[in-house]
């Protein structure tokens, strides 16, 4: 499979999914834009280090993506600086463990914004032009928490379920267009966003390091195993081949066995 002359916008690439994903659509030949936080310089090296491993096209664009108006001017820009958004991958997302009572109300806020408006301002600026060119493919990270629910995790667990219905939604208007609208959801997946929130899971349960990996983390995937970054860009780049061509408005699991009961 090629995906040479595909331009990709992935948001929050600078780490964990979203770059693995940016790296494995670099590797089948598509231009790519970078989004997310961190040390300029970070940035700047995964940047270059796509264009010189894969011979292609890398941007990036610091947008914020709790604030559309910025989420906008990134497709904008990459239209302008690329040539187009053929592929979107709204990977961006943040956590925060609390009980429901004592969730701060600007972090339930946040999430909402983060993990599920952003992708919908995304996909709406980004659809025009895929309509256009009668060819694009929208991937949503989700979650094996957009079909089951965990304690204390009320603004996650509700962005993620609302990714999957705005999931479903688009790939039933886009079915005409050549434009197809999935989402990955993976269960654990050992990135930076899960390692940080260890800390408050042990807080919140009262639980050791260890204890909080073994009976929270992976106590639900019978695999006993983390999902890899790899494993999740390899599905999101078989979903941008023709071979996925009638692959729209589907939740994908890849969690090991955690929501097949």
């Amino acid at each position: 499979m090629s995906l040479t002359s595909r331009k990709a916008l992935v948001t929050g690439s600078t780490s964990g999914i979203g770059l693995a994903c940016a790296r494995a659509l670099a590797r089948e030949g598509a231009d790519v834009c970078l989004n997310g936080f961190g040390p300029p310089e970070a940035i700047e090296q995964e940047r270059a280090a796509i264009e010189s491993e894969f011979g292609v096209r890398c941007i990036y664009n610091g947008a914020d993506m709790s604030k559309p108006a910025e989420i906008a001017a990134m497709v904008a820009r990459v239209t302008a600086e690329l040539g187009a958004v053929d592929i979107l991958i709204n990977n961006a997302g943040v956590q925060y463990v609390s009980p429901i009572e004592e969730f701060p109300v600007d972090k339930w806020d946040q999430i909402i914004a983060i993990n599920l408006s952003s992708a919908f301002h995304a996909i709406r600026a980004a659809t025009p032009g895929m309509k256009v060119r009668k060819w694009g493919r929208i991937i949503n990270t989700a979650s094996a928490h957009s079909l089951v629910a965990s304690p204390f995790k009320a603004a996650y667990v509700a962005a993620k379920h609302g990714i999957a219905g705005l999931t479903k939604t688009v790939g039933l208007e886009l079915a005409t267009f050549g434009v197809t609208c999935n989402c990955i959801s993976p269960g654990y997946v050992w990135t930076p966003l899960v390692e940080k929130q260890i800390p408050d899971t042990m807080k919140a349960r009262g639980m050791t390091y260890e204890e909080v990996i073994d009976k929270v983390l992976l106590a639900a995937q019978p695999t006993k195993q983390f999902v890899t970054v790899d494993q999740v860009a390899a599905a999101a780049v078989f979903l941008c081949s023709d071979a996925a061509s009638q692959i729209t408005g589907t939740n994908i699991s890849m969690d090991g066995g955690w929501t097949a009961a």
